[in-house]
């Protein structure tokens, strides 16, 4: 982080502020015109000596690696200027702001305090962080919320094309994403959050937690910095709002939303320069002059209640309790940056430190020697360059954290690579920085431990240890975050585009119909469960209805009409429920055959060796997931958990797949992902080859093929390239169209025996 001066209560108090990085160090790789969302533009409006507005970097660490994104190209940024503005103040504003690309969402003082301060940071900052015992639920705060969201979309929607990226962030814009998909449905969106998403019981208290994970999930990707965040957020999509969920792809709306883990970087080189500058060296100087000999701790915070402050005051005070020979040697440099001081919380937290540094230093000082240095304020870059320098160890400790970046900038700064880091292992951070001490901040005892260590710490393992973390740092920076991000927003569109069959509107029905009507042979290959009739808890429930049984026999009747029902259900299941019926059948996915007329025939013998040592793996997860149950069929296995809560179902789903993944593959055997149900059957059979084989025997003039989940992807990629084919609720397909439900499947079959007859009025 760099450092600006801005007016304060204090006077002449220096705040953080964040470089402006340029990306020829880096490089953009995207061509097209990236629109970046945020609360905050990356310049702060102030009134200079002269009484003349002009622009300054703001503060936050989103500047860091964003500020000169919209500076190439025709890129643009959409924040709130940081000011209170009247029209003729904006008028003065507006010109300097577009001169740099920057659009301004003009925020009033009501909408800030409701919106920002209310919601945002009474809300979801403490219940994310997880504080919910610190979290307000206000409704008037909320629909403040909901309407910036809406001033932010629409000034977006503003400029907006169709082949824009629009890559908005953080927990203040939940809500856009969805707002913008409404008016530009094939737009790309990204959605990148910077703090923490709390597990689901957490953020199931949230009283309008489905409204904020639809607006997320108007994104093509969600980003997060951990695996934990990941997953918590694909949790509550599963858990609240019963999503199809295929390891971190979410299905909403027949649209696939990919969320996946980005660590955020800095920017290596130039934390690195900045510790050579004089500037910094001679204030390197000045520190160390002014501590000796001592080993020197620093910590760098904003005053929040989730930077676990008070905890590590708490253990430099029990390290000195505890090992009396500690004293005189180190010293404890503590910076706080001021913020939101007046809210009670924080204001409470800041009495609390200031009680116990004076607390710590009036029972330890002696001449010549302070424990803890204590500054409630920011420094310049240059200083703080040379505080990281000089301290030989950081101790940065949160309670939660998204990433922590001053981590890494304290790493990055140590050129001469002696120094050790004590990191929290709630900071996202501490799962790239692997060889720092990594600790419990609520394990006070355990950080006291840390500190011996760090302190004690031979130089050659202070080497080794902040060696490797700098080549972590220096390959994953900011400008890797960045063009990663964006590199996969583009990957997940282009699949998106690729994946996504059309809808089977009216003018392409109307065609398949005349087709229909022309063809002398016709073969109609339909799947049952999901395609024909609805999904049942109670798998026995599926009975065909007589409307069914009537479309079936219509079209059956037709001599040019060949009906194949092919099903993953057993024989027996097919000849009772389908039996009477003029059609061809097809049972265990490809394994039975029934022509009309005939007996039941097996397309290729069989074994069944390997069904007692998946049965018992089965039946382990059986036995852990209530109301799954196992049905054996005469060539395959099947676990079925459509009675299952959707999180837990899923999860065990994924488990049993990646269990049963080494035995299948050296057995020759298949693992299907249907709905709700994983089956296990023999590989030399599916539904593709048993359609194949069917389309050999004869030639067919119009050819139709109906399912509705994975197992008939097999079926669909095995069709000629004139054959239409169809995925029944869902856009992620190799079929070329797709329909919402069976009803819609039967009224499209209907057409076609209406079309039978009349042509039989024709003749």
């Amino acid at each position: 982080m760099l450092f600006s001066r801005r007016k304060n209560k204090q006077k002449n108090i220096p705040y953080i502020t964040s470089s402006l990085p340029s990306f020829d160090e880096g490089g953009l790789l995207t061509e097209r015109r990236i629109i970046i969302v945020s609360n905050r533009l990356p310049v702060k409006v102030v009134i200079n000596k002269s009484g003349q507005f002009q622009l300054q970097p703001s503060e936050g660490g989103l500047a860091t690696g964003l500020s000169s994104v919209y500076k190439r190209n025709d890129n643009l940024w959409i924040g709130w200027p940081g000011a209170f503005l009247d029209e003729n103040q904006r008028s003065q504003v507006q010109p300097l702001l577009e001169a740099e690309k920057l659009l301004p969402v003009y925020l009033t003082e009501e909408e800030i305090a409701a919106y920002y301060e209310g919601f945002s940071n009474e809300t979801l900052w403490p219940l994310y962080h997880y504080f919910p015992s610190y979290t307000l639920y206000k409704k008037d705060d909320w629909e403040m919320y909901c309407a910036v969201n809406r001033k932010f979309a629409e000034h977006v929607l503003r400029v907006a094309r169709e082949e824009d990226i629009i890559w908005v962030h953080d927990y203040q814009l939940c809500l856009v994403p969805e707002l913008i998909r409404e008016q530009l449905p094939n737009v790309t969106i990204g959605f990148f959050q910077h703090i923490p998403f709390p597990d689901f019981e957490i953020f199931r208290l949230l009283p309008w937690r489905k409204e904020i994970l639809k607006g997320l999930l108007g994104a093509d990707l969600i980003g997060f910095h951990t695996l934990d965040d990941t997953k918590h957020f694909i949790a509550s999509c599963s858990r609240l709002l019963n999503l199809e969920v295929m390891m971190n792809r979410i299905v909403v709306e027949g649209r696939e939303v990919m969320v996946d883990t980005f660590p955020m970087g800095i920017d290596f080189e130039k934390f690195q320069q900045w510790a050579r500058k004089e500037r910094t060296l001679q204030n390197e100087r000045r520190l160390r002059s002014l501590v000796g000999p001592l080993k020197i701790m620093i910590s760098v915070d904003r005053l929040d209640y989730s930077k676990g402050i008070l905890n590590r005051l708490e253990a430099f005070e029990q390290l000195l309790d505890r090992y009396p020979h500690m004293r005189g040697k180190i010293s404890f440099i503590q910076l706080v940056v001021p913020s939101r001081d007046q809210v009670p919380q924080y204001r409470w937290l800041k009495d609390e430190i200031d009680k116990k540094v004076s607390s710590i230093n009036s029972r330890f000082s002696s001449f010549g020697w302070t424990p803890i240095y204590y500054f409630y304020r920011s420094f310049q870059m240059d200083m703080l360059s040379a505080l990281y320098k000089t301290a030989d160890i950081a101790m940065i400790t949160p309670m939660r954290d998204g990433m922590n970046l001053v981590s890494k900038e304290y790493v990055a700064s140590k050129t001469d690579q002696k120094g050790v880091l004590i990191l929290s292992e709630m900071a996202g951070a501490s799962k790239e920085l692997l060889h720092a001490i990594i600790v419990n901040p609520n394990d006070i005892e355990a950080m006291v431990d840390a500190l011996l260590q760090a302190i004690e710490m031979p130089e050659e393992e202070q080497v080794y240890r902040i060696r490797a973390m700098q080549e972590i740092i220096a390959k994953y920076n900011v400008y890797h975050w960045v063009n990663l991000f964006i590199e996969t927003l583009e990957e997940v569109k282009q699949q998106q585009d690729k994946l996504t069959t059309k809808m089977l509107n009216r003018q392409v029905t109307e065609l398949m119909i005349k087709h229909y009507a022309q063809a002398r042979k016709r073969i109609l290959l339909l799947d049952y469960d999901g395609t024909l009739v609805p999904y049942f808890s109670d798998i026995n429930q599926a009975i065909p209805d007589r409307e069914l049984k009537r479309l079936l026999m219509a079209l059956a009747r037709d001599t040019r009409n060949r009906v194949v029902v092919i099903s993953g259900r057993t024989h027996e299941t097919l000849s009772k429920w389908l039996g009477d019926l003029p059609v061809d059948l097809i049972a265990e996915h490809g394994v039975w055959r029934k022509d009309y007329g005939q007996d039941w025939q097996k397309f290729t013998d069989l074994s069944t060796a390997w069904k007692p040592s998946i049965r018992h793996i089965l039946e382990m997860y059986m036995h852990r997931t209530p109301g799954s149950f196992i049905e054996e069929k005469s060539y395959s296995l099947a676990w079925h958990y459509r009675n299952v809560s959707a999180e837990l179902g899923e999860e065990r789903a994924r488990e049993l797949i990646d269990n049963l993944k080494f035995f299948s593959s050296h057995h020759g055997l298949q693992v299907l992902s249907g709905n709700k149900v994983i089956e296990i059957k023999n590989a030399e059979v599916n539904k593709g080859k048993a359609g194949r084989a069917l389309l050999k025997e004869q030639r067919y003039d119009f050819i139709l093929a109906i399912g509705d989940d994975a197992t008939d992807e097999d079926t669909f990629r095995a069709m000629p390239s004139r054959a239409y084919t169809i995925r029944v609720g869902s856009t992620l397909s190799s079929a070329q169209y797709y329909l919402r439900s069976y009803q819609e499947v039967r009224a499209l079959l209907s057409n076609f025996a209406e079309a039978n007859v009349e042509e039989l009025i024709k003749k």
